[in-house]
């Protein structure tokens, strides 16, 4: 073969090559970036990997300050067991050889499927006894545990105790498996000074006067009772009317529920600047009708009616079709939220889907809110203990239900048949050091 046919056959080849994934790029761009990813990227990431600017530098390298843009908060609410600067001692240097644990990447590298577990960890399971093995001489009650049990459900985790802690764990020692008086923080909002606002006093342009079932839906909304008219959400920057409004319309009035929006599931892509999440899009099974809807807060809070009711559970339904999901409605938990919806019950007393994934929480004034990063208490879900499970139920009836898969699967209906010994390994460890030191107390008094 003549070295001008090579020529004009590797021209047409790199012609054809560079028309084809011209067109694939501009058809279905996601599936073509995505053959270029060096490995599968972790359930905790996957939704924003198109968008490689949220975690690497121009060279590719991953910058720690992208971890901690996004996980920074969670780890100071937390407590982080492990932070950066327990490893900064020099005196701590010896611990460095083991596991330099000054970096998150460290721990969780990503687009390596093969080793990778739990809550995005690309380390072997034994990481844990590199530092603490000497844990079993310590502790007779841990000498015969695996050297990777650790992490274990209802154990302990690597940067958020704050359910597990021996002080916590003691202090809920023998309580019942429901408590006395189960119920939810109440939510309090002071509307006194405001002018609640009917159909007729909406400010919206005048082709909207027509709309009466429109303005019926918002007069009936908790912005109208609040005197939120239609502008306060339809107003551009320059004071004209927008049709569309996003989740920065909501921001002005929701920012602790937006800033978690975006930090969760649902909200992360927004929130690198990449279209709305769809449920074709999650690893999770959902429903094929809902498929091609688009996360954003009216998937769940419906134009005009913000109906929290519908959101706590249907909004969380009409799209998720997983064992667990789909389980629910045969719960007691579902009961008590239908006992609640009829009036039959308390408020605050019925359990939906957000009662426990997005759960009532403090800001830093101490102000409630709900949660809408619904992946904050998931993983892993002992995270749940104080701002779930813990307004109703006791410590240890909660730490055996959520060490249990199958009973999750189900949606809690019926017995766990898991029991997890912390407790009672901590109390006893609590008895153990009050009994030394009344042993040292009486040694000392008898010396005198």
């Amino acid at each position: 073969m003549s070295n001008k046919l090579q020529w004009i056959i590797w021209s047409l080849a790199t012609i054809g090559l560079v028309t084809f994934f011209a067109i694939s790029l501009t058809s279905q761009p996601n599936t073509v970036a995505r053959t270029f990813l060096p490995g599968v990227t972790t359930h905790g990431h996957y939704q924003i990997e198109l968008q490689c600017s949220s975690c690497h530098t121009p060279g590719m390298g991953v910058q720690q300050d992208a971890c901690v843009k996004c996980h920074g908060a969670e780890l100071k609410t937390a407590t982080d067991t492990h932070p950066k600067t327990k490893f900064s001692d020099p005196g701590k240097a010896h611990l460095l050889v083991q596991l330099d644990a000054r970096s998150c990447t460290t721990c969780h590298e990503e687009h390596v499927p093969d080793r990778t577990q739990a809550m995005g960890l690309s380390l072997p399971d034994d990481y844990c006894w590199h530092c603490h093995q000497e844990i079993g001489e310590q502790r007779p009650s841990h000498k015969d545990f695996a050297y990777d049990s650790c992490a274990t459900t209802g154990c302990h985790n690597y940067h958020d105790n704050r359910a597990l802690f021996e002080n916590f764990l003691v202090a809920h020692f023998g309580e019942p498996d429901v408590l006395d008086d189960p119920s939810l923080p109440r939510l309090a909002y002071d509307s006194s000074d405001r002018t609640p606002l009917n159909a007729k006093q909406h400010d919206a342009p005048d082709e909207w006067n027509s709309d009466a079932e429109l303005l019926s839906e918002w007069a009936t909304t908790a912005h109208a009772k609040a005197g939120v008219n239609c502008t306060a959400c339809h107003s551009a920057e320059d004071g004209t009317w927008r049709q569309q409004i996003s989740h920065d319309s909501c921001r002005g009035c929701h920012e602790n529920q937006v800033a978690g929006f975006l930090a969760g599931r649902h909200g992360m892509r927004l929130a690198a600047d990449l279209p709305p999440m769809t449920p074709s899009e999650a690893r999770l099974p959902m429903k094929h009708s809902s498929f091609h809807s688009e996360l954003t807060c009216a998937a769940c809070h419906s134009d005009h009616r913000f109906d929290t009711r519908f959101a706590a559970v249907d909004g969380c339904l009409q799209c998720h079709d997983d064992e667990h999901s789909t389980a629910y409605r045969n719960s007691s938990h579902f009961d008590l939220w239908q006992a609640e919806v009829e009036g039959a019950a308390d408020p605050g007393t019925g359990v939906s889907c957000a009662t426990c994934h997005m759960p009532r929480v403090e800001d830093d004034d101490g102000q409630l809110f709900v949660q809408h990063n619904q992946n904050d208490n998931l993983r892993p879900n002992d995270k749940m203990l104080r701002n779930a499970c813990g307004h109703c139920h006791g410590l240890q009836f909660s730490l055996d239900a959520l060490a249990d898969i199958d009973l999750i699967n189900r949606n809690f209906v019926g017995e766990s048949k898991v029991h997890i010994e912390s407790i009672d390994m901590a109390k006893a460890w609590a008895d153990e050091r009050a009994r030394l030191r009344e042993e040292r107390k009486r040694k000392r008094q008898e010396k005198k």
